[in-house]
């Protein structure tokens, strides 16, 4: 009779050495700026589309289309939604929970971890929150309540134009510059998600939130007891996670709470570390948070932004006249400055201040001309700010079309900026692009990743 053998325990991964963690999270980067650069132009086809529809013949239909209601019936009870708010509440859920598992995976495994390397970000994303809208109320101050609700409208960085235009224009940038974008706009992100949450929650129902959360805590349990399963079997969570998800979504809409707020919550519960996967979440047993953010960003950035940004960026400006008449009111001018002129100021004041204190500095290879070119791109609003704007003053409404111009027109002129200015320092950094593509000892990973310079 033979005995049966004890189960043989699968020993835990070597600890990654500090050039492999520098070099995939540097291969995680550019595959973000790769989706991203995509997303970004579709976002822009959807924009212009929008613009194009609501200043046409078509116009009327277009508005028409926005303002109908979809409907769900059960027998005499009945739940409608418009097409425009469905845009902006459901669709707009899943680019937050994108959004969300990139801000878990920065916490747990990426920049974010390390305090050290996370202070200056985070302030520079502070900074570039509090001086948009400090520019914005001081603008828009003698016009009453109604136009002060849109204080937060510049707070926002669109991550999706951002990426994209600094994928297009910054191929020879510093890893470490593109780094700090990253880190920036997810922390950003996580200003405007908490903003929403806090500032536009109307008529608190405690009842559908506890239910959100009842909903939220079971998701969570499936997802990090059986994150194997969900990341072996693709269907599964299609099947299993999504109806509880859509639940969670259906709760949160109905307390109050914007639904939005929903999608990065359930991020917030999908595992980042597979069991018997590396510490980084990446690698050949990557964790379920990077297995989902494959699967699921292109229906963000192919579907669910585009959408929302043709339902939410149609403005019918009425001709020059009303075109001026829009740029000239202190809301559009105070959008404008906001984003112009309040993140530039914002990021690089909070940024030189934060590294006046001992042991704190910039990314290595980073130089203050780049640091105010990043700054000038995360001017780019658009998605947060269009959504932030409906929710001040009404989707549709006269100053919400006064709104969207100047987040339109703001969000341009800080491209068209930051473009120039990196545009230069692009051309200047391909000099130094070949050192970083050298491997001399031939162990698969450039020589840079093990140099003292590609830390920060």
């Amino acid at each position: 009779m033979t005995a049966q053998s004890a189960p043989i325990e699968q020993s835990p991964p070597a600890p990654l050495s500090g050039p492999e963690r520098r070099y995939r999270e540097s291969l995680w980067i550019e595959r973000i700026l790769q989706r991203e650069t995509v997303g970004g132009f579709l976002l822009l086809a959807a924009t212009v589309l929008a613009l194009i529809v609501a200043n046409s013949a078509w116009g009327e239909g277009y508005f028409g289309l926005r303002a109908t209601y979809l409907q769900i019936s059960f027998g005499e009870l009945f739940w409608e939604i418009s097409v425009g708010k469905f845009a902006a509440d459901a669709l707009l859920a899943i680019f937050f929970f994108l959004a969300g598992l990139e801000l878990k995976r920065e916490f747990v495994a990426g920049e974010l971890r390390d305090p050290r390397k996370a202070l200056v970000p985070v302030v520079a994303a502070i900074g570039g929150g509090v001086v948009p809208a400090i520019i914005y109320v001081a603008i828009v101050l003698d016009d009453g309540p109604e136009a002060l609700r849109g204080w937060a409208i510049p707070v926002a960085t669109d991550i999706a134009f951002a990426l994209a235009v600094l994928a297009v224009v910054g191929t020879a940038l510093p890893l470490a510059l593109r780094t700090f974008l990253l880190t920036l706009a997810v922390v950003d992100d996580l200003i405007a998600i908490t903003i929403i949450a806090f500032f536009y929650t109307t008529d608190l129902e405690p009842v559908f939130l506890l239910a959100s959360f009842i909903g939220l805590a079971v998701y969570g349990l499936l997802a990090q007891r059986f994150q194997e399963f969900f990341r072996v079997r693709e269907t599964a969570a299609w099947f299993i996670l999504l109806p509880i998800g859509i639940v969670v979504w259906f709760f949160m809409f109905e307390s109050g709470v914007h639904a939005t707020v929903a999608g990065v919550l359930l991020a917030f519960t999908v595992p980042v570390r597979a069991r018997g996967g590396d510490d980084d979440g990446l690698g050949p047993r990557m964790g379920l948070a990077e297995t989902f953010e494959h699967r699921y960003r292109p229906l963000s950035a192919g579907v669910a932004v585009p959408v929302f940004a043709f339902f939410s960026a149609g403005v019918a400006v009425g001709g020059w006249d009303g075109l001026v008449a829009a740029v000239s009111s202190p809301i559009a001018i105070g959008i404008m400055v906001g984003l112009v002129v309040g993140k530039a100021v914002g990021i690089t004041a909070a940024t030189w201040l934060v590294t006046r204190l001992p042991g704190v500095a910039l990314p290595r290879g980073v130089k203050w001309v780049d640091l105010i070119g990043l700054a000038l791109l995360a001017g780019m609003g658009f998605t947060v700010s269009l959504l932030i704007s409906e929710l001040s003053f009404g989707q549709g409404s006269p100053l919400d079309d006064v709104g969207k111009v100047g987040i339109l027109l703001g969000s341009l002129i800080a491209a068209v900026l930051a473009v120039l200015l990196l545009g230069a320092r692009n051309r200047h950094y391909k000099r130094q692009l070949a050192d970083e593509k050298v491997d001399a000892d031939g162990d698969g990973i450039p020589d840079v990743f093990g140099d003292d310079r590609a830390s920060s």
